[in-house]
């Protein structure tokens, strides 16, 4: 009996989440919608349904449009069931994000950071002030939130409680997580921020309908997530992915990783304002951080042929890079990603061109190259998914 009893209630966690990972993604839908999409029977969707909708999960959302007859009601999440915190750790800047279940952004707030020293400390009190501040804003109390999301660059090794280890940081195991839990008590998820920016991108944005892709994410730093068959693959110790750590010209320019040639020392943001300042011959580039300075090279480059230049070189060497994933993943798409992707976003058919004069010509035919759709949010978004993930997996209950 207590076998039976235990089937029955792994059936029925598993149908709800079922349901809600759809009505999550591809809501609002109909019962019927739900019906066809998931496979379940209607008594079973009718019976989760009324308890989600009991549970003031779920919601009704209005009637569908009929062709006669009666009409179906529209099901969705319910917006303020519950609260999540979206967290950016970049290498210039903390951005803490506040959305309800709709994803919704509902406040936001960041803190500078200094790219010469990152303190793990002055990043976890970051953090932590940032969770007051957006939860403070929006009147949300903390028993509402689900949880906290966080995403770091790095290799973040997961276990009881989350490492860091990020070279160019200086960040050697960094035990992030309980530098955090020290100052709350909400559920902690943390992982590499190239992976929270491609989990994004699949459930909202330029990877949707994709099973295999590439979601590269270009800021300060270079970094990449990889999903094959709709699964983001993580390797023997979850440092798949660290695109811009692989070698690009062998001895190259030296990478802050400590290597020599990597393509982050030419495609990173720091990399390229270096790259610029050494043609202009050593004279400082105007601009008091990365993002103005890139900005100064990008308006330069309209009038200058040192700066054009600059930005050729960029193009082909990104091209190359990836030319590289294309190679290596065969994916159906490559999503370029983060502040200096977008910035460098008029680079895009100048790096398809490179991408195809060095990839494979079957591979590179099957693959789209395209910025992402979620801008400069995406890594926080993504993070702020991550509680949410768990709780769909779930059925929907919390932990």
């Amino acid at each position: 009996m207590e076998l039976v009893r235990a089937t029955n209630r792994s059936v029925r966690l598993r149908n709800r989440a079922a349901l809600l990972t759809k009505l999550f993604l591809d809501g609002p839908l109909t019962r019927q919608d739900l019906v066809r999409s998931t496979g379940l029977s209607q008594p079973a969707v009718s019976n989760v349904v009324s308890d989600l909708i009991e549970e003031g999960l779920v919601a009704e959302a209005g009637a569908a449009e009929s062709d006669g007859g009666r009409p179906s009601m529209m099901l969705r999440m319910a917006p303020r069931f519950a609260f999540v915190v979206g967290v950016d750790v970049g290498e210039t800047r903390v951005r803490v994000e506040l959305f309800d279940f709709a994803m919704t952004l509902l406040a936001s707030v960041e803190y500078p950071l200094d790219p010469a020293r990152t303190e793990p400390a002055e990043v976890a009190g970051h953090v932590l002030t940032g969770i007051d501040a957006v939860t403070g804003e929006a009147g949300v109390a903390p028993a509402d939130v689900l949880g906290v999301g966080i995403g770091v660059s790095g290799v973040v090794t997961q276990g009881e409680h989350a490492v860091v280890d990020a070279q160019a940081l200086g960040w050697d195991r960094v035990p992030l997580e309980q530098l955090i839990a020290t100052g709350t008590d909400l559920p902690l998820h943390i992982d590499n921020g190239a992976k929270t920016l491609g989990q994004a991108e699949m459930w909202f944005g330029a990877g949707r309908g994709a099973r295999h892709a590439v979601f590269a994410l270009v800021g300060s730093g270079v970094g990449a997530a990889v999903v094959t068959g709709g699964v983001t693959y993580r390797g023997a110790s979850s440092s798949a992915g660290e695109w811009g750590h692989t070698t690009l010209v062998y001895g190259g320019r030296p990478c802050r990783c400590g290597a020599r040639g990597c393509l982050e020392a030419y495609v990173g943001a720091e990399a390229i304002i270096d790259r610029y300042r050494e043609a202009r011959g050593g004279r400082p580039v105007p601009g008091d951080d990365e993002e103005s300075q890139l900005t100064a090279l990008l308006d330069a480059a309209a009038t200058t042929e040192t700066a054009r230049r600059v930005l050729d070189e960029t193009a082909a060497y990104l091209g190359a890079g990836v030319a590289n994933l294309i190679n290596l993943f065969n994916p159906e798409r490559v999503v370029l990603g983060g502040w200096a992707a977008m910035a460098l976003g008029d680079l895009l058919p100048a790096i398809r061109e490179a991408a195809g004069r060095q990839a494979l010509r079957q591979p590179y035919e099957q693959a789209s190259i395209e910025l992402c759709r979620l801008g400069v949010d995406a890594v926080a978004l993504g993070a702020a998914t991550l509680p949410i993930a768990r709780f769909l997996a779930d059925g929907g209950l919390r932990r």
